[in-house]
This record gives structure tokens, sequence and C-alpha cells, in this order.
């Protein structure tokens, strides 16, 4: 708008109609743009404003009369002024965000926690990067629980971001929580998990219109048992990934599955869990599609599975994670745009001591 009007007045200047007085309409230029563009924003305007008074003076030979110069000063004010109260306003709209931010990653921590360094056969670290989109909480879910059956674990995608998204991940997240210790078999943990949601939404004005039609939340449930193996049940969500001396493969179902909320697009869901090989020495990546999708400004995905054999074997998992959010970071020159939820999981033998790091962790 600022320089619209600056438009306008060089139009009527530059024409027959300039016998209509500008100056007001100019002096307007540095001051609405103090409200809406910020300091550089009204640098720019008050520059053209000033540009153009002494393109139109030059024009109309008017140099030397008092109206160009009550002209000048009226801007130089106005432009002063409005440089000031520019600063004030970001300043405090960056003191309002940096509130509300703290407000949502307050609200996140207390529905998503870190999970324990030592469980059972499997040594565990997380990681949680919301993206840099505002103060948006996002719909990441992860959680790793020592259970009579073995370390079960958890990572999901809600659809879409806010309030309606942190809801359905603590549904979720209550549900597993609570089943994992209870139920002998893993399909039943994802089932409990969904009817939870099925619930949820079942409430009315719990959600919004577009929710109910669109929502849906990709899970993956796995389960390490004292065998060495690992039994996944997977609706919808990327596959993990397992680093088997030095190499790493995605654990691809045999058949795709719906997400949850999406169960009637299915006509046979399964019974059981997918079962792979999980060894001592093996390390098992559970993720959200943030990592996967995550682009450089040439717009070339982040490959994982590379970037995982890459990291040296001799790290522990809180490190492993570190250098895999060091290396995403520097693929998308730390512009994420979506959330980044992961999961990393050690196999060793039962009643193998932690290495050193893991025992100062506890």
């Amino acid at each position: 708008m600022p320089f619209l009007i600056a438009l306008a007045v060089l139009v009527i200047e530059l024409t027959p109609a300039h016998f209509i007085y500008t100056g007001p309409f100019l002096t307007a230029v540095p001051a609405l743009a103090a409200v809406t563009m910020g300091p550089k924003g009204t640098a720019a305007a008050t520059a053209l404003a000033l540009a153009i008074s002494a393109t139109t003076a030059t024009y109309n030979e008017a140099w030397g009369t008092l109206q160009v110069y009550t002209n000048f000063l009226a801007l130089a004010l106005v432009s002063v002024a409005g440089f000031i109260t520019s600063g004030a306003v970001q300043a405090r709209r960056r003191r309002e965000l940096d509130q509300v931010r703290r407000i949502a990653v307050a609200a996140q921590e207390v529905v998503l926690r870190p999970v324990p360094t030592r469980m059972g056969p499997v040594s565990a670290g997380s990681l949680c990067l919301a993206a840099g989109t505002g103060a948006r909480v996002g719909g990441d879910l992860y959680e790793a629980v020592e259970t009579p059956y073995g370390v079960r674990m958890i990572v999901g995608d809600v659809r879409g971001k806010g309030l309606s998204a942190v809801r359905a991940v603590a549904v979720v997240l209550g549900a597993f929580r609570e089943a994992v210790h209870y139920e002998d078999e893993l399909v039943e943990v994802m089932n409990r998990c969904a009817a939870a949601l099925r619930r949820e939404v079942a409430v009315p004005g719990a959600y919004t219109e577009e929710v109910l039609l669109e929502g849906f939340i990709t899970a993956l449930v796995a389960q390490v048992p004292d065998e060495p193996v690992v039994q996944l049940v997977n609706r919808g969500h990327p596959p993990p990934l397992l680093l088997h001396r030095g190499s790493a493969t995605p654990l691809v179902p045999p058949s795709p599955l719906p997400p949850l909320g999406l169960e009637d697009l299915a006509t046979d869901l399964p019974a059981k869990a997918e079962s792979y090989p999980f060894v001592p020495g093996d390390r098992l990546l559970l993720y959200t599609d943030g990592v996967t999708e995550a682009r450089d400004p040439e717009g070339e995905f982040f490959a994982l599975p590379e970037n995982m054999e890459e990291i040296r074997t001799d790290t522990s998992p809180s490190e492993f994670l570190e250098h895999l959010h060091d290396a995403l970071l520097r693929h998308t020159e730390d512009d994420l745009a979506d959330d980044v939820a992961m999961i990393l999981a050690d196999r060793h033998t039962i009643g193998q001591e932690p290495l050193p790091h893991e025992a100062d962790a506890r």
C-alpha cells in the first residue's frame, strides 16, 4: 500500500492532474510502511517518498517555494517517528511470538518426554525438532516403554498442526502407554490406539469438520523382546531403518496398511506383527517423514540411509541422533519445513553392561 500511494502521487504530479495537492498523500507513505513493513521497509519507503518529492519539485519547477520545503520537513518528521515506531512494534511482536513459542514448547513437552536411555535389551535415545514455521505445535509423537513383553516403542505423525494435533497425539499416546502393559499381541496395542482415536473424534465439537474429513495419523509400533528379533506393526508410516554391519535397510511391510482413522479403507487388517532379525550390535531408527522429506535449496531430499551409514558405530544413541540432527540442518541450511521425531534403539545382549557414556547418562 505505501508504494502504491507513492506511485499514485508520481502519476498525479507528472500529468495534467498535478494541480491536486499531493503533499499529505506522500507524507503518509513512511507512516503506513512503519505499521506494516518494519524498519527496512520504512527506510525504503522514506527514500522513495523523498525521491518522488525531489523529482516532482524539479519537474514542476517548484524549488524555492515554501510548499516544497514544508513537504520535505513533514516527510522528515514522519519518517523519523515512523522508523522509531516500527522498531518498537517489531520488538513487541518478537516478544509476543517468543512467549507463544515457549508456551507451545512447554505444552508439547508435557505430552512428549525423552525415552529412557536403557530398557531391557536396548539402549535408546530420542530427538524431537520443531520446524521453523512460527509457534504452532506439531503433531509428531513418540514413546518407548519397557514392558513384560519386551521394549515397546511407537512413533507417529498427525496430519496437521495446532491444538487439534496435540489433542490427537495425547489420545494416541495415552492409549499406547496403557495398552503396552496389558495386551499380549502388538497388533492389539495398535488397535487400542485406533479405538481411542475413534472415540475421541466421536465427541461432538471436539474437532473441526476439516479435521474429521481429512485427519489421520500414520503410526508405527515396534517390540523388542528378549529374542534377537524386532516385531513391527506399520499403519501407513515410513518404514524404520535397520543398521546392520554398516548397512541401513528399510523394513518395509509386505502389504501397506492405512493410517489410524482410515480403517474403512482396509478390507482385512493383520492379526500378527511382522518379525525381522535384530541382533546385538544392530541399530533401529524410527522416524517421521519430516526427516526423509527434508529438502535442500535445490529440492533434493535428505538421504537418511546414507547419512546413517556415515556415522561412527561407537557412538551412543543420543550422540548418533545428534550427528543426524547436524546433517539434517546442514542439508536444509537450518530451514526445516516439517517437524522431526526420531527414536534410535541399540540392541545388546541381556545382562550386558551399558557403555561408560550410557552409565553416566543414567
